[in-house]
């Protein structure tokens, strides 16, 4: 337990120049850097730092607030304090690709189908794909996105259904919708727009993200579209704030 190796610490030189409070973040830090304390681990509370430091509790604060503010740890509201993980730095530019994104930053991409379905567009959808009468079912996928087996992304993808009804046939061999449009004839495809807001999860995104109700996810609403410019997909992605940085690129 956490608990337990905070009371193991040696005393903190006092008299020497140096705050009780920027000595009391430096030994946690050191703690983070060395692997003692993993990426998502809830830190002990305020109480049992300042017992363990033998400082105030004010100390305590401060020297959590120094680290949050260089991204060590973040606070989640009524759950304490957290090592924070590694951001994930997601570029949006015209050509997004997940898996070549994660393999970039030296981790290792994976993804899980978790529903494929089909129905009639929502009206926003249907706009967005430019789906005419009589062509308005889209095939649904629900898809969640791992970096290094950590969730980080859950998207729902939209295709016209009746020029990539053969998706869910496809996605059960592998589970890429990248080959899966390279199957279908679309080999290559760009980002026309993506538009970005917040909001929090339901409870299902936040079970599915591994993070509190109480932390939002970023929404990305993208349009992807073939060279000659019709679009081929629609998603919706809801990115684990805490684990994800979005980057936007300028052409």
């Amino acid at each position: 337990m956490l608990e337990d190796s905070m009371t193991l610490l040696a005393p903190l030189p006092r008299g020497e120049g140096v705050a009780l409070w920027r000595q009391i973040a430096s030994r946690i830090e050191a703690r983070i850097h060395n692997g003692e304390l993993e990426a998502g681990a809830r830190l002990p509370t305020e109480a049992v730092l300042a017992e363990s430091f033998g400082v105030n509790r004010h100390t305590i604060r401060r020297a959590m607030e120094d680290l949050v503010t260089r991204g060590l740890v973040r606070v989640e509201q009524g759950r304490g304090s957290f090592v924070a993980e590694d951001i994930v730095e997601y570029p949006l530019g015209s050509r997004t690709r997940f898996s070549e994104i994660i393999r970039a930053q030296s981790r290792e991409p994976s993804g899980r189908i978790l529903r494929v379905s089909e129905s009639e567009a929502e009206p926003r959808i249907a706009e967005l794909l430019k789906l005419k009468r009589g062509q308005r079912n889209v095939v649904i996928v629900e898809r969640l996105g791992f970096a290094n087996s950590k969730p980080v992304t859950l998207g729902s993808h939209h295709f016209p259904a009746h020029r990539f009804g053969r998706i869910p046939t496809l996605l059960k061999d592998n589970p890429s919708i990248t080959a899966a449009l390279s199957s279908c004839g679309i080999p290559d495809y760009r980002r026309q727009v993506t538009r970005i807001t917040a909001r929090m999860p339901t409870p299902e995104e936040a079970a599915l993200l591994e993070q509190a109700r109480s932390r939002p996810v970023l929404l990305a609403e993208a349009v992807n579209i073939e060279p000659g410019g019709t679009p081929v997909e629609v998603s919706i992605a809801r990115y684990a704030a805490g684990r994800m940085q979005i980057v936007v690129e300028t052409e």
